[in-house]
């Protein structure tokens, strides 16, 4: 498979783009994350997704710890070829490390961040490490 639609992507100088992850079904956004071309392209080629983790500087297959993986059931690019969309399968319906459905889950009312979601499952009997 040819992989020249990656260079029609517009990386940043550190050679990253930025990705949102959205549930497919309910059209909920999920988690924002980074990818690099080789995040991206393991992506496409296993169907779940990869990211690039910034504070491990490594690539990272989402659920990797957890289980909750993202099953990819397309990849959209915008207008301005510099940011992408994903549209998942949300595996165990959590997607955030707090044990949440999504990575927002606060939202500012009086001048404060106030959690509006649950937290499902906890974080400690998810991460084993």
């Amino acid at each position: 498979m040819s992989e020249r639609w990656l260079d029609e992507i517009r990386w940043t100088s550190d050679g990253l783009v930025p990705v949102i992850a959205q549930q497919a079904d309910s059209g909920k956004v999920m988690m924002f994350a980074w990818m690099n071309r080789e995040s991206l392209a393991l992506t496409v080629s296993e169907g779940y997704a990869v990211y690039w983790s910034r504070s491990r500087n490594r690539l990272w297959r989402k659920g990797e710890e957890s289980g909750h993986r993202q099953k990819v059931l397309g990849v959209y690019l915008d207008c301005d070829e510099d940011v992408i969309l994903l549209k998942i399968e949300q595996q165990g319906d959590i997607a955030c490390h707090t044990g949440r459905e999504s990575c927002f889950y606060r939202t500012l009312k009086d001048d404060q961040w106030q959690a509006v979601e649950p937290v499902l499952k906890d974080p400690q009997t998810i991460y084993k490490k």
